[in-house]
């Protein structure tokens, strides 16, 4: 049984240039339905809009709900104690939101709608009660948790080894790859962060990201749209994949 907090009054925008979607959904995005669909059946969940810029809950916030993306996208925001803050997570639909906050009770971090989406809250306590009588439910969880341990591990991975270009091509490779995953076309993707935002994720400074984007475009393996600055052609995924590749063969040789 669902409770509905607000009710979602228009079309989420997806994170993609306007046209066609993928015409088979991929293995992943397969996992992802099954998961929506098997929270959906035996868990009593909350559907809540968020819009662009409004906070799911804040780092300091008592934890007592985990959150799943159904729809948008949510990055996750550290902030230090003179301050700054630090894009540490990037969460597309069938992703879950405050794991951090299960140690301590309370939330680590930020968790901010980057477009108008939807999540589900999802109690824990009720989760861990509907866990222990449904085994498939707690292997979907312990997946989703080492699903993001092993996402924080590539990222942090990607800083310390990737030159800029390929922190750069790295992440649009992800980006489209979570878009491909979720059934959406990938040859063209809007991305819902300012070059400012994509630096401070992968530890670069705007103009270095404007630099390596410039570049890879030369390179012919991404291409400036021409309807913004946010939107990216992306001729073949594949082809980032290899420049990321030969950057790191370059780095450990």
């Amino acid at each position: 049984m669902q409770t509905v907090a607000t009710p979602l009054t228009s079309r989420t925008p997806p994170a993609v240039c306007r046209a066609a979607v993928a015409p088979a959904l991929h293995p992943s995005g397969q996992r992802i339905s099954r998961l929506l669909a098997l929270i959906d059946s035996e868990i009593s969940v909350v559907r809540r809009v968020v819009h662009a810029g409004e906070p799911v809950y804040r780092a300091g916030d008592a934890f007592e709900s985990l959150y799943i993306v159904h729809a948008g996208l949510f990055k996750t925001v550290s902030v230090s104690a003179d301050g700054r803050e630090q894009v540490v997570g990037l969460h597309f639909k069938g992703d879950w939101l405050g794991f951090d906050g299960i140690a301590d009770s309370a939330f680590g971090c930020d968790a901010i709608a980057m477009d108008t989406g939807e999540v589900w809250v999802i109690r824990y306590q009720s989760l861990l009660e509907r866990c222990s009588r449904t085994p498939e439910l707690m292997v979907a969880v312990h997946s989703a948790m080492s699903r993001a341990l092993a996402r924080d591990r590539d990222s942090m991975l990607a800083v310390c080894t990737l030159s800029a270009d390929a922190r750069v091509a790295d992440f649009l490779r992800n980006w489209a790859t979570g878009l491909e995953q979720r059934g959406l076309r990938t040859d063209c993707i809007t991305l819902r962060m300012t070059r400012a935002e994509i630096g401070n994720f992968l530890g670069l400074t705007l103009e270095t990201v404007s630099r390596a984007l410039s570049r890879l475009a030369r390179d012919k393996v991404i291409a400036f749209s021409q309807r913004g600055r946010r939107d990216i052609e992306i001729p073949d995924v594949a082809a980032l994949s290899a420049f990321v590749d030969r950057s790191l063969a370059t780095t450990l040789h």
